[in-house]
């Protein structure tokens, strides 16, 4: 029989009766679990376990991107940090100052950390630290002692493999790092993330991800409640009927005045016309409709254009007879300029110079960038001699070559053409003074550059040492300052020019190296020369051009060849105006 549940009474602690019914209606003794209350439990149970599964999957995606993510962002800043290693080495190579270098590299890299106990390191193959920084301050390392790991680093040295990945353990955990292998620093480079820091990431991204499914999931259930009883109310109605039609053994009419016009109100207006010519049929229709919950997850990362007037000192370096080279050596030019630069680059770092600039064959070098003070001449003309000397070996290199190979046979016309091309002859000008340097163009793109009268001045320098035949020209700004900190060199007084463009004559001085023992022997000649100079100034051309050859210098030829043997013209001042820059 299909029967309601008794009333049933309980007895309280206080002694008070409380009354109530059984949940459920009952087919004698098996219980009628409402529909609605089914569809409300798998709804409830699939909702829970689409979130969660869903919440699994994305924090498990999630920590592989945050690893991939963090494994690039530390790629990246491994990159900076070699980078700016290597630009520490280079400014330790001139100032000599080792531990300000590696604060300085210390400070740049802590400032890209990631998570709590991020640390960037180095050290030598034996495990001593170069230099470390951790993200934590109590955290310190005072040497590598992952045993197991730094002997695998040397394996992969040993390999030839001189970047990669690997595990080192701590006082507190394990790190994953990578690294690359500094040649200049002799040590590796290692920058690490403690592996903890992720999985703590990931534990409190999993809990607050799961709180809010729960918080969720409990208001859709209440909200799932109140849809669902609404929704099946006129079943509830159905039901209510049915079960008194039973019970009083006869069809009747299912009350549906108030029921959505749905399909399951259409089954009752079914049921009330089926009635009516069936009285003894009893029929129960059932209908559900169940909600899909879907879930959506979601996953969301300078330098400025300045400059100032500064006082440096300005180098310009240039290849002689650069365009017969270029017509007689077609693209192999490059690998000659590449020979030649390489040689001259580095003579310009060794000596505390920044290369402002690289034009074809020509190199601008700046002097005083960091702050050295009155050795910045002195730098720039040591740099300039030791340019003139590497390039002399090459050419003295070529020399021995065609010697060699002209033991066997005699040179064809077109080796002897590039012969004569790889004899690479450069001219050095050097001056200095108060110049714009700094970064100009655009926050798309911007360079470094220095701009002023002197560099032209430089450079004209330079042209000028293709007239007077001598490979190092300075300005009197370079004699000065050079004399007020070595003697080291003897500035002999070649011209007075005034170049074009200007309407004053600058006077241009011969830095001749007194540490040359093969510069010595010229002293003589030069002073020879200075005196024939003076009488050219005065207008005593007939003194100068006999002093002038009796000097024995090529550049003297070039006052010979300007005087003639005219007098000084009238309103003479001494000083040679150029009509060609």
């Amino acid at each position: 029989n299909f029967q309601r549940c008794p009333i049933f009474c309980f007895q309280t602690q206080r002694g008070k009766i409380v009354a109530g019914k059984r949940l459920f209606q009952h087919v004698g003794k098996t219980p009628i679990i409402p529909i609605s209350l089914k569809i409300l439990i798998i709804f409830i149970s699939l909702l829970l376990l689409s979130n969660f599964m869903t919440n699994l999957i994305s924090v498990t995606l999630s920590q592989r991107q945050v690893t991939g993510l963090t494994n690039r962002l530390m790629v990246n800043h491994l990159k900076e940090l070699y980078g700016n290693a290597g630009n520490q080495y280079q400014i330790y190579s001139y100032s000599k100052n080792r531990q300000e270098c590696l604060e300085s590299l210390e400070q740049a890299v802590s400032r890209d950390f990631l998570q709590k106990h991020s640390l960037a390191m180095g050290f030598d193959r034996t495990g001593e630290m170069l230099f470390f920084t951790c993200n934590d301050r109590n955290f310190r390392m005072d040497s590598f002692s992952d045993e197991n790991a730094l002997e695998s680093l040397n394996e992969k040295f040993r390999s030839e493999k001189y970047e990669g990945s690997f595990y080192f353990n701590t006082s507190i955990g394990e790190y994953f790092a990578i690294y690359k292998y500094s040649p200049d620093w002799n040590c590796f480079i290692v920058r690490a993330e403690l592996r903890q820091d992720s999985r703590e990431y990931m534990n409190h991204v999993f809990f607050i991800m799961s709180s809010i499914i729960i918080v969720f999931s409990c208001i859709f259930m209440f909200i799932g409640i109140f849809m669902f009883r609404r929704v099946f109310a006129s079943i509830s109605k159905i039901t209510k009927s049915l079960y008194e039609m039973q019970q009083s053994q006869s069809l009747g009419v299912i009350n549906i005045d108030s029921a959505p016009n749905d399909d399951v109100t259409y089954l009752a207006a079914s049921f009330n016309s089926l009635s009516v010519s069936v009285n003894n049929l009893l029929t129960t229709f059932q209908k559900f409709v169940s909600k899909d919950v879907v879930s959506k997850a979601y996953a969301d990362h300078t330098i400025n254009l300045e400059g100032m007037q500064r006082e440096l000192t300005i180098m310009f370096s240039d290849i002689k007879s650069f365009t017969y080279r270029t017509e007689t050596l077609g693209n192999e030019i490059i690998d000659l300029l590449n020979v030649h630069y390489n040689k001259v680059i580095h003579c310009v770092h060794e000596k505390s110079g920044v290369v402002g600039s690289i034009i074809g064959d020509a190199i601008l070098a700046i002097y005083g960038t960091s702050n050295s003070g009155g050795r910045k001449s002195l730098d720039a003309i040591e740099a300039a001699w030791e340019i003139t000397y590497v390039t002399a070996e090459l050419r003295g290199k070529m020399m021995e070559r065609r010697k060699v190979i002209e033991i066997e046979r005699p040179l064809t016309p077109e080796e002897e053409n590039v012969y004569n091309a790889v004899l690479i002859d450069i001219g050095v000008g050097i001056d200095g003074g108060k110049v714009f340097y700094g970064n100009i163009g655009s926050d798309e793109h911007m360079t470094n550059t220095v701009i002023g009268d002197n560099v032209n001045s430089a450079s004209r320098l330079e042209g000028v040492t293709r007239i007077y035949h001598l490979p190092v020209i300075v300005s009197e700004y370079i004699k000065q300052e050079a004399l007020s900190c070595s003697d080291r060199y003897m500035f002999f007084e070649i011209d007075t020019v005034q170049v074009k463009g200007k309407t004053e004559g600058k006077k241009i001085y011969y830095p001749l190296d007194t540490y040359n023992p093969s510069s010595l022997t010229l002293i003589e000649h030069f002073e020879l020369y200075e005196t024939a100079l003076a009488a050219y100034y005065s207008g005593d051309w007939k003194s100068a051009r006999k002093s002038f050859k009796a000097c024995g210098l090529e550049t003297a030829s070039v006052f010979l060849e300007r005087m003639g043997m005219k007098n000084a013209p009238a309103g003479w001042t001494g000083i040679w105006e150029m009509t060609t820059k």
